[in-house]
């Protein structure tokens, strides 16, 4: 494949990926910046248009096996070069432009035969709680997450690492809070926030049918307007004397028992009795003390 010699921090396509890196989301239709030979496989893999490849001198063995369309532009440049343009502490020697998928509603509930399982993000600010939930709900067959306004970009360098490729392939939406409800709402959608009190453990709510469950920032929680938009609320028991679980751990767990439901196991899946109906709406929730804060 030819490539083409940059020696200039004013390169446009360097310049490009230093925006795309350092402000990733800010226009919806820009290019993304991905770093590394790995996530640029994963990118092709997922059938992600790859606009631009950046790769730095002594490291053109990095593209060998790759299938690259003739319309991508390979660019060779100096390692501090690239290095200046990158986000991580140890900056690998390739990095890429790719054309992030384009997700829509319909495709989210394009699966008729699948009861939809969605994650709501309200405000998350750690990209890798980002990157992270988005693993776990392509892991456990999510069929979409929503980031709500006010959550970190899904593009965030540290986020698409720890997604580990599941950004490239599970659909991803960014709306604003009331379009998301009104959508939900019209697909049959139950909606659960994420709470400590005043919530039903997690084993006792049907989550095999159409699902979304909404993670709260990692500090505040769920902002009570929209925890009031809810259908109800859904807590992770824990015996254990610690005061919150990590916003990601949280989501994954509840991801995982929606999977178990899904697949059949209903067997500690009871539904609360009248006595515990009544502690939940006084706010004290028979048999949970502690579950996770967001």
């Amino acid at each position: 494949m030819p490539l083409r010699i940059v020696q200039s921090k004013q390169n446009a396509r360097l310049k490009q990926l230093r925006r795309a890196l350092a402000h990733p989301g800010r226009d919806a239709h820009s290019l993304a910046g991905i770093e590394g030979p790995k996530q640029l496989e994963e990118a092709q893999r997922a059938g992600l248009r790859v606009a631009c490849v950046f790769v730095a001198q002594g490291a053109e063995h990095l593209l060998d096996g790759l299938s690259l369309p003739p319309e991508t532009e390979v660019l060779l440049l100096p390692r501090e070069l690239l290095d200046s343009a990158l986000a991580t502490e140890t900056p690998q020697p390739l990095a890429a432009l790719v054309e992030p998928p384009n997700w829509t509603w319909d495709t989210v509930f394009a699966d008729h035969a699948k009861a939809p399982l969605l994650i709501v993000l309200a405000g998350l600010q750690d990209p890798g709680n980002v990157g992270t939930i988005l693993r776990s709900a392509e892991a456990f067959g999510a069929t979409g997450v929503v980031n709500l306004a006010g959550t970190v970009s899904a593009w965030n360098p540290k986020a698409v690492r720890a997604s580990a490729g599941s950004l490239f392939r599970l659909p991803l939406l960014t709306a604003e809070a009331e379009d998301c409800f009104a959508r939900l709402r019209a697909e049959g959608v139950r909606v659960f926030s994420t709470a400590v009190q005043g919530a039903e453990a997690a084993n006792r709510i049907d989550l095999a049918g159409p699902v979304a469950i909404m993670i709260g920032n990692e500090g505040n929680g769920v902002p009570p307007e929209l925890a009031a938009e809810a259908d109800g609320a859904v807590t992770i028991p824990c015996p254990g004397p610690v005061e919150s679980l990590n916003a990601a751990i949280a989501a994954s767990v509840l991801l995982y028992e929606a999977s178990r439901q899904r697949a059949g196991d209903r067997t500690i899946a009871t539904h609360p009795s009248r006595k515990d109906k009544s502690a939940a709406r006084m706010g004290h929730p028979a048999e949970v003390h502690e579950g996770y804060r967001l």
